[in-house]
């Protein structure tokens, strides 16, 4: 267990982007409700997804982390868990394919409710109030009551994330995610784009390759990992109080773990290694990811991997690279070398998402061919340096949104405002996100191409 440590040492610490609840005492009372809530997870998931995410960090397999950029209230409902859902397994087994390795899943879902700001006030027509900070905290409409923190939010995110989780775990392991369903997965508006045809194809050969293992005595009914999947769940632990209170003991190994979800992420904005976000990071035993921007150094980089990994522990920590497309090349290799030199084990994953946003006719975006672009660079980066690209981190929606501009079958800046449903910052639709999954399956067999050229002519 971490020295010095308890769930609430994090308040003795300064802080970053929190809100300002106007009563104290009705903040107290619903952490204090919380924390007599059962668990959204349990230590034994968290630990098999750290096991999961050890096998990334040694090269052998890949982790694929996505979902929405904020979850809302309005927006709960089954058709969109289950469009999200679908979306996810059609990356996931073009990945896998392409790859030839097991893919980690872990959605932005079920927890991912709090939101960074980088101004605490927005102003329209002259108008000044609170920043939106998430459906946790306040809420999207630009009016004074609207905006003013309520506490009595973190009760409904429980709820939403209870429901969710439910219904994920449903599909998951209730037949949902069987192979022999690859071809259900198609959403009904990809079938005329560019991508459809390309997946069809790959669908034929898994369902070809399903019918032999049939033919032969192996089917979904007799092996659980062809009809069932490991999925997971992950946010920003932007919210501390809320934190604390789902934070509890397991009874197993006597360990702290984080129960609103299995995997936490500590953001660009708040990873100062002494304030309060890395305090409540470094105690609790769940994986862990950090959001690495141009502005962190290697020193302070290997600062950061002490304090929240001190074992060095496999599948504990989770570097996101987050730089944008024109950044990424002066930033990534020289994190890399100080991480190899001082020989500490994490996951590289790719956020080419939040580095790449721009504003086009009064609609924050971000451009398919920048965020392409970042990950081909994050990719010829690893290789050069002989380390594994380990994963993608992507703000994506099973919907047909026209919030990122680009793709095959191309958003426009003029079409943005068709369907921007967003309630924070920019998800590529489904339809990009599969195009870009075909883009990493085919860069991940380029890479094992080549590494079997080397091995063969050594």
């Amino acid at each position: 267990m971490a020295q010095n440590w308890t769930p609430g040492s994090w308040r003795q610490k300064p802080i970053q982007q929190v809100p300002e609840y106007p009563d104290a005492a009705a903040l107290a009372a619903t952490e204090a409700t919380l924390a007599t809530y059962p668990p959204l997870v349990f230590a034994g998931e968290a630990r098999r997804l750290k096991k999961q995410l050890a096998n990334v960090a040694e090269g052998n397999a890949f982790l694929m982390q996505g979902g929405d950029c904020a979850e809302s209230f309005l927006e709960h409902g089954a058709d969109n868990i289950r469009d999200f859902f679908r979306a996810f397994l059609q990356m996931a087994v073009v990945l896998t394919y392409g790859a030839q390795l097991p893919v980690v899943k872990v959605g932005r879902i079920a927890g991912q409710f709090a939101k960074p700001r980088s101004s605490n006030v927005e102003v329209q027509d002259g108008v000044s109030l609170p920043s939106y900070r998430g459906d946790i905290i306040n809420g999207i409409e630009f009016n004074e009551a609207s905006r003013i923190p309520n506490p009595e939010r973190q009760l409904d995110a429980y709820r939403q994330s209870a429901a969710t989780l439910n219904l994920l775990r449903a599909f998951a392991m209730g037949g949902y995610a069987n192979l022999e369903n690859v071809h259900q997965w198609m959403l009904g508006f990809i079938k005329d784009s560019p991508q459809a045809d390309r997946y069809r194809k790959l669908a034929d050969r898994i369902s070809e390759t399903m019918d032999f293992m049939k033919a032969i005595g192996i089917s979904a009914d007799s092996n659980p990992s062809l009809r069932e999947t490991d999925f997971f769940t992950s946010h920003e632990a932007l919210l501390l109080g809320y934190e604390e209170a789902l934070t509890r003991v397991d009874s197993t190994s006597g360990d702290w773990y984080a129960t609103s979800g299995h995997m936490l992420w500590i953001g660009d904005r708040t990873r100062q290694l002494d304030h309060a976000h890395v305090e409540y990071f470094r105690g609790i035993k769940n994986p862990i990811g950090l959001k690495c921007g141009p502005s962190l150094t290697p020193d302070n980089l290997i600062e950061l991997i002490d304090a929240l990994n001190p074992a060095n522990e496999a599948g504990r920590l989770t570097l996101i690279c987050r730089f944008g497309h024109d950044k990424v090349a002066d930033s990534l290799p020289k994190l890399i070398r100080a991480v190899e030199k001082e020989g500490r084990k994490v996951v590289w994953s790719c956020d080419p998402m939040h580095g790449n946003t721009i504003t086009l006719n009064h609609y924050k975006t971000r451009p398919f061919e920048r965020i392409l672009s970042e990950v081909e660079s994050f990719f010829q980066i690893h290789r050069a340096e002989g380390t594994h690209p380990g994963g993608i981190h992507i703000e994506m929606t099973g919907k047909d949104v026209t919030e990122c501009t680009g793709g095959a079958r191309a958003v426009t800046a003029d079409s943005l405002s068709d369907r921007y449903h967003t309630h924070c910052d920019p998800r590529l639709n489904a339809d990009q996100a599969l195009e870009l999954a075909f883009l990493l399956s085919e860069r991940m067999k380029s890479g094992r191409d080549e590494k079997r050229l080397a091995i063969a002519n050594a």
